[in-house]
């Protein structure tokens, strides 16, 4: 697939921003005041952010609102519904805590589950496409959640519970890359399947086609090298969970390098998702002869 940056931006930087607010929603004893309001600013920015981000890659953005209409069988309009929903309801809860130093408790459990069923309807627009074999998994939602989860306690300060989930992400993200190497070739799709003429033998392409690219070939098939690809999952490992995990774990706590565990973090999620959308083989490649 074709990694477009607006859908990088958006799958990681709402990820991260819905991960803070779940975490504030649940807080048994909540930031009040000026702190409040630097915390949920934080959130609501990398959540609506990434949102707006995403718009960027559709042909009319300004039809986006519409996408909202078809929650019955589509999950990126599930997505902004709860994505909405969450954000109403977190706004509300951010400004009880803000001005009048009121926690209203189950308005922030409503609104932390609603930020982790929006990130949840997010990975549900990629693991439910048979067409993509490395998505199609429940991989795909653990890898969202625990993303999204273990930035937002980074982000929030919650040292402990932020290393722990750093360490759950990153067993999850290895197996996501192991099963996913080889989900392809699992799945059974060849050109023969892609062009319906397996049945009379072996398919081979001659030309591609068309004689020039069109959109599927633009958008779907994005090729990436073997050694360019690991190479990037070594600095996608080493800065989103590694870097984090030492200086979390094993040097002294200072702001500067909370700081700097933060900023890495963020760029290797970033990094991450370019490969999340760079490796996917989605299987229109095999009718072009491109896999």
């Amino acid at each position: 697939m074709h990694p477009a940056p607006s859908v990088i931006i958006f799958s990681t930087l709402s990820g991260l921003g819905f991960g803070l607010l779940f975490w504030l929603g649940i807080d048994l004893t909540p930031p009040t005041g000026g702190v409040a309001f630097a915390f949920f600013f934080i959130g609501f920015a990398l959540a609506v952010g990434g949102l707006l981000s995403s718009t960027f890659h559709l042909g009319h953005p300004e039809r986006a609102w519409r996408a909202l209409s078809q929650w019955r069988t589509s999950w990126l309009s599930r997505e902004g519904i709860c994505a909405v929903a969450a954000l109403c309801v977190m706004g509300l809860y951010a400004l009880c805590l803000i001005f009048f130093a009121t926690h209203i408790v189950i308005l922030g459990w409503i609104g932390a589950l609603l930020s982790l069923l929006t990130v949840f309807t997010t990975s549900m627009i990629y693991a439910q496409l048979d067409t993509v074999p490395r998505w199609k998994t429940p991989l795909t939602p653990a890898l969202y959640l625990s993303f999204s989860l273990a930035g937002g306690a980074l982000l929030s300060g919650r040292i402990t519970i932020a290393i722990a989930l750093l360490a759950i992400a990153a067993v999850i993200q290895i197996f996501w890359w192991i099963r996913g190497d080889n989900a392809l070739t699992i799945s059974g799709t060849d050109m023969g399947t892609a062009t319906g003429l397996g049945e009379r033998g072996t398919v081979r392409s001659m030309a591609h086609p068309h004689t020039a690219p069109n959109y599927l070939v633009k958008e779907f098939i994005y090729v990436i090298g073997r050694k360019h690809a690991q190479k990037l999952r070594v600095i996608a490992f080493v800065l989103t969970f590694a870097l984090p995990l030492v200086i979390l774990a094993l040097l002294p706590f200072s702001h500067i390098l909370a700081a700097i565990a933060v900023l890495s973090h963020i760029a290797g999620v970033a990094t991450s998702r370019w490969l999340f959308f760079a490796e996917a083989e989605h299987v229109v490649g095999h009718y072009y002869g491109m896999r």
